[in-house]
């Protein structure tokens, strides 16, 4: 029943918050993500709106599938209850919705490996926003309904694996955006 992308596979997210901006965090950005969420076509975004972007999507994963990317704390009243970790983060990429859609957005997509954020899958928990949480295997995702952009971003994940298994964050950073009715894939 959701307005933007209803019966699809699509990975944990939503926008970043003006909350985001003020969470505490455990582990910073590698440098080279910082500098690829910096980068954008027209203006550069200043490192505090990048690295709020990253911790939307700790935010998001946390809200939406329960996982939680950085060591548990014991404050009350915290927005999350960990301190999110965003140095193994890489920065996959930005894609913008086209024109003509009911909602549009400016997404960046991020990848990390579960060992490395101590995350363990069989955490994963349904949401209000989200049902049918599951693991998928990024060399076989063709029998879920997912939307063109995910199954793109997934492709390139499954290639940059194949290119290099460490995924390391130095890599650049594709942008996907349409522009008079042509679809665009730069680099950043």
């Amino acid at each position: 029943a959701h307005v933007f992308m209803p019966d699809l596979y699509v990975f944990p997210g939503g926008r970043r918050d003006p909350g985001d901006h003020r969470l505490r965090f455990d582990g910073d950005l590698h440098p080279a993500v910082l500098r690829s969420l910096r980068a954008g076509d027209g203006r550069a975004i200043t490192e505090a709106r990048a690295r709020a972007l990253a911790l939307a999507a700790a935010r998001e994963l946390y809200e939406e599938a329960g996982l939680s990317l950085g060591r548990t704390r014991e404050r009350q009243g915290a927005v999350l209850p960990f301190l999110p970790d965003l140095s193994n983060l890489r920065y996959m990429a930005r894609a913008i919705t086209p024109p003509g859609l009911p909602r549009r957005f400016d997404t960046r997509f991020f990848a990390v490996f579960a060992d490395e954020a101590e995350i363990d899958p069989s955490l994963v928990a349904e949401s209000r926003e989200l049902q049918d949480l599951q693991w998928i295997d990024v060399n076989d995702f063709s029998a879920l309904r997912v939307p063109e952009i995910t199954a793109i971003i997934l492709s390139d994940l499954r290639n940059d694996l194949m290119s290099d298994p460490s995924l390391p964050p130095e890599r650049t950073v594709p942008f996907y955006f349409t522009r008079h009715g042509r679809f665009h894939r730069t680099l950043l």
